[in-house]
This record gives C-alpha cells, sequence and structure tokens, in this order.
C-alpha cells in the first residue's frame, strides 16, 4: 500500500479516536462531577436525604434538556410505560380528573378526584360508577386531597384483585359503595366506526398501540362485507402517534407489497432502517380520506405523509404537529428504563417532517413553520373561537350539568333522537346562576387594564369618563350571551350529556353528523373524482 495512503489513515484513525476519547473524557467528568456531589451531601449534611428522588429528580432535570420524549422510567413507573406502548394497564377502565372546592370557612381549597369518564364496557361502568361521582375512598383509604396521580395509582392493581370504591354522588343521600374486580384494560385504538352514507365508512383511530392495525382492519373488513363500504375516512385527528409498525401496517391495507412507507436515520447504525410493506394490500382501490389536525404527530404524520407522497389519499384539516423523531425503550440500572430519542424518520419523498429544532438556541427550542404536514385540503382553525361556550367547557360547566342531568333523568331518547330543549336551556342558566357564575369576555379583562393604565397616565377626564361608558357593554350577561349562541351551546349540552347514557360511542356518533371536516372530507370525494 502507498505510504501516503497508510499515514492519511494512520492520522484519521488518531483523529476518531482522540475525539471519541475526548467525548468519553467529557461524560466520565459529568458523572464524578454527580457523584462527588452527592457523596459530599451524603456525609455532610444535616438531615436525611431522599437519595431515590433526588436522583430521578437529577435525571428528569437532564433530560429536560434534551427533548420533551425522552424520558426516564424508574421500576415504580414501568406501568406507566407499558400502558403507552400497549394501551394495557391493570385497573378500573375509567379517567380521573382533580377538582378543587372551598371546605372550611378559611376558603382552603381541597383537592378531590372525580370519575371524568368511565370506559364502555369495562369495570368502573359495569359496577354501576358513573361520570361526576366524587371519589372519597379506595379500599378505605380517604382520597381527600389526594393528586390524580395518586388516586389512579390506588386504583390500578393487579388484574383480578379486588377493589373497592367509595363515592359521594349527586342526588344521593349517602356514599355509595361499589366493589369489584380489576382487569387488564386494553384501551380501545378503534374509538368508533360506521356509515357516514350509504357508501363511504368511517373510522376514528385514537392511537398507534400493539396490534392496533389489526383492529382497524377489523372494523374496516365488517363495514365492508356488512355495510357495502366503497370509501374510508380515516379520522387520526389528535392521534398522537406510538409503534412505526402499526403505522406501515395500516398503510399496507392501502399499498401494494414492497413501498417504502419511512425511513430512520440516527447516530447509531442500528437506528438506521428502512421501513416497508410486506404484504399485499387488502384494500389496493378503495378511494381514502385522512383527517388531520395540529394535535396529528408521530405515527399519524407516518400515516398521513407516506400515503400522500404516493398520492394514495386526499389529505384534509390542518398542517400537523411536525414530530419526525424517533424513540426506542433502553434498559437502565435497577430494572429502569430509559424511552431515548434515536433517530429521526424520513418519508417517502424524503421529507422530514420535524417542527421543532431541540438544539438550544439562546436557550430556546426553535419551531420550524414549515414543520409537520400540510393537507391537500386546508380548513381553519375552528377551535379558537372564545365565547360563552369556550367559558363553560372550560370551566367544565358543562360537565357539571350534565352530571346534574344525569341524576334528574334514568334515560333519554336514542342519541340520534335526543335533542336540548329550551327548557333545558332555562335550567342550565339556573343552575349557573346558583354557581354564581359571572361571565367575563377577554375583552374585559384586557379592557380593565387599559382603564387602570389610563388612569394612571393621568389622561383628560372625558377620556376616562368615556372609556368608563364602554366597560358595562363588555361584561354581557351569561343569559344574552347563552341566547345568541343558542345553536351551539346546545350541540355542545347534548353531545355532554350523551356520553353520561351512550358513552364514548355515542358521543362520537352524535358528533360526526354535525361535523363540518367531515362534510368537507365527503367532498373531497367527489372533487377527487372530477
Amino acid at each position: 500500500m502507498n505510504k501516503r495512503i497508510v499515514f492519511v489513515l494512520a492520522a484519521l484513525l488518531w483523529v476518531v479516536t482522540a475525539f471519541a476519547q475526548s467525548k468519553s473524557a467529557r461524560v466520565e467528568q459529568a458523572i464524578a462531577v454527580y457523584n462527588d456531589v452527592l457523596r459530599q451531601l451524603d456525609i455532610n449534611y444535616v438531615d436525611t436525604l431522599p437519595y431515590e428522588k433526588m436522583s430521578e429528580t437529577a435525571i428528569n432535570q437532564m433530560l429536560r434538556q434534551v427533548d420533551p420524549y425522552t424520558v426516564y422510567y424508574p421500576k415504580s413507573k414501568d406501568r406507566e410505560l407499558k400502558m403507552l406502548t400497549t394501551g394495557k394497564y391493570g385497573g378500573i377502565g375509567a379517567i380521573i380528573q382533580q377538582r378543587e372546592d372551598t371546605t372550611s370557612a378559611k376558603g382552603k381549597k381541597q383537592k378531590y378526584a372525580i370519575i371524568s369518564e368511565p370506559y364502555e364496557d369495562m369495570p368502573a361502568a359495569r359496577a354501576g360508577l358513573r361520570a361526576g361521582d366524587r371519589i372519597l375512598e379506595i379500599d378505605g383509604k380517604k382520597m381527600a386531597d389526594k393528586n390524580v396521580s395518586e388516586v389512579s395509582d390506588a386504583l390500578r392493581g393487579t388484574p383480578h384483585s379486588t377493589v373497592t370504591v367509595k363515592v359521594e354522588r349527586l342526588g344521593e343521600d349517602k356514599p355509595l359503595t361499589f366493589a369489584f374486580e380489576r382487569e387488564e384494560i386494553k384501551l380501545p385504538a378503534v374509538r368508533y366506526y360506521g356509515m357516514l352514507n350509504d357508501s363511504v365508512a368511517y373510522i376514528d383511530f385514537a392511537e398507534f398501540t400493539e396490534h392496533s392495525s389489526k383492529d382497524v382492519q377489523r372494523a374496516l373488513e365488517e363495514l365492508v362485507k356488512s355495510h357495502g363500504a366503497k370509501a374510508l375516512v380515516f379520522d387520526l385527528r389528535d392521534n398522537g402517534g406510538g409503534i412505526i409498525d402499526e403505522a406501515v401496517q395500516i398503510v399496507n391495507l392501502f399499498v401494494k407489497k414492497g413501498e417504502t412507507v419511512v425511513s430512520t436515520r440516527g447516530k447509531a447504525k442500528r437506528a438506521e432502517r428502512i421501513y416497508c410493506t410486506t404484504q399485499d394490500p387488502l384494500y389496493p382501490d378503495m378511494p381514502l380520506v385522512l383527517l388531520v389536525n395540529k394535535n396529528s404527530a408521530s405515527a399519524s404524520e407516518i400515516v398521513a405523509g407516506s400515503l400522500q407522497d404516493m398520492k394514495r389519499a386526499t389529505l384534509v384539516g390542518e398542517r400537523t404537529f411536525g414530530k419526525g423523531l424517533v424513540q426506542s425503550v433502553r434498559s437502565v440500572a435497577y430494572d429502569g428504563y430509559i424511552k431515548v430519542t434515536t433517530a429521526r424518520y424520513y418519508l417517502p419523498s424524503g421529507r422530514c417532517i420535524q417542527a421543532i429544532d431541540y438544539s438550544k438556541h439562546e436557550g430556546k427550542a426553535k419551531r420550524d413553520t414549515t414543520g409537520g404536514i400540510l393537507p391537500d385540503v386546508v380548513l381553519p382553525d375552528t377551535m379558537r373561537k372564545v365565547d360563552i361556550c369556550y367559558t363553560l367547557y372550560t370551566r367544565q360547566l358543562f360537565f357539571d350539568f350534565a352530571t346534574k342531568y344525569r341524576a334528574e333523568h334514568p334515560t333519554i331518547a336514542p342519541v340520534m333522537e335526543f335533542k336540548v330543549t329550551d327548557e333545558d336551556i332555562e335550567d342550565l342558566c339556573n343552575f349557573l346562576d346558583e354557581k354564581g357564575f359571572t361571565y367575563e369576555t377577554e375583552t374585559s379583562k384586557y379592557f380593565a387594564e387599559m382603564l387602570g393604565m389610563a388612569k394612571n397616565e393621568d389622561l383628560d377626564s372625558t377620556v376616562i369618563a368615556a372609556l368608563q361608558a364602554i366597560e358595562p357593554k363588555l361584561k354581557p350577561s351569561f343569559r344574552e350571551a347563552i341566547e345568541r349562541n343558542k345553536d351551539e351551546v346546545k350541540k355542545m349540552l347534548e353531545e355532554e350529556i350523551i356520553e353520561r347514557y351512550y358513552f364514548q360511542r355515542g358521543r362520537i356518533e352524535k358528533v360526526i353528523r354535525d361535523d363540518e371536516e367531515i362534510e368537507h372530507a365527503l367532498k373531497a370525494f367527489t372533487r377527487d373524482n372530477k
């Protein structure tokens, strides 16, 4: 071999080795500093130290400097990791929500937990627990002032073990006690499926957990065989993603064998991979429209972006979130795990849709406004309207009124027949009066600040008087605001009440009949056929 080539290769090897050694030295130095600080605390600090908590806090603070998706799970949180990857956990099958109330003359606020949503045909619902039930005790232990995490941990446990839950329910004079078995809870990946019309099917897909692609396949097979579905609206709105392989399998339902769906590239060689379809598709010619929004992320963007690149589907909605990072789970000492970002993923066209650069720029992550996936049919964000409906929803007053309604009405009409009446709206207004509710618009909040500044700046008295004359007009009566927005108030209240009787399935069935974005999706089929 030429001596010059040998010399160049040797020099290159020295540089690489020196860089690796330098990098390793920096890691060793950081570990040594941490260990020495902890040792000095252990020897000299006046009180006993919470070692495990301190270490976990230190690790979590370190990981926050990287990105929001790199997370440490100690052994005590392995159930949480399992739920993220499989959608399964041992528990009662209900969402828990934290609330506050004033419990003393001094106005001290006390935390408490309520059942926010029992899942249909799961232990909590079968036992008779309802949305709005206030949790008093679990297995004899009082839950007053416990946070949601503590209450959830008490409810979770080994499948087939018995749990006893004591609750306070509106309309009941005494607390109610329910004893039933926990089960392995598998959250539904397909929240709802049905027909939008004689030929177009609809699937609401929640998350990419283990075997979720099979759930999609089973739902679609039933819609085709039993209902004659010839086209599909696949709803990925608010789907935060999950397992890449499940995304590839869903794409494979509609795309021929051997097509590249996504590839990943990272620092380590093992992070580099190409994901291709592996089977003949079941529905290669089915017209397909995907609904996406700003909360569609990760695996959702793989499905949407790859089908868009292949011109196999029409995308309708908003620009997606833009999460093009891949996480892998690695084991660490003492039976813990770290979910670490190992690669970026790239769509068939070569696009990496990652929207946020987490490498620090003056201490802040930067967002790329071209990140994410831009749909073929872009719709405006309809959730930005701030009105009485927004206020009642965010302050959970629709929820509370629905709890009262459920206590007073044992049954209601079927989903598509149930209607909120004007009398129900009057009951809502009386309920808000009893709650001492006052409606303050966002404009009035800013105006009050402006008026205060005007007084401090010693403006002319006529200007101050003119501003003060405007102020009452910015604080409308909530009854007037409800009357102006009565149709929307009725719609949102119907959805909340329906869920109390027919669970999430009923709510979705009601919502999709009035969903403007679904109407745009149906129009997209007509446009594509022209």
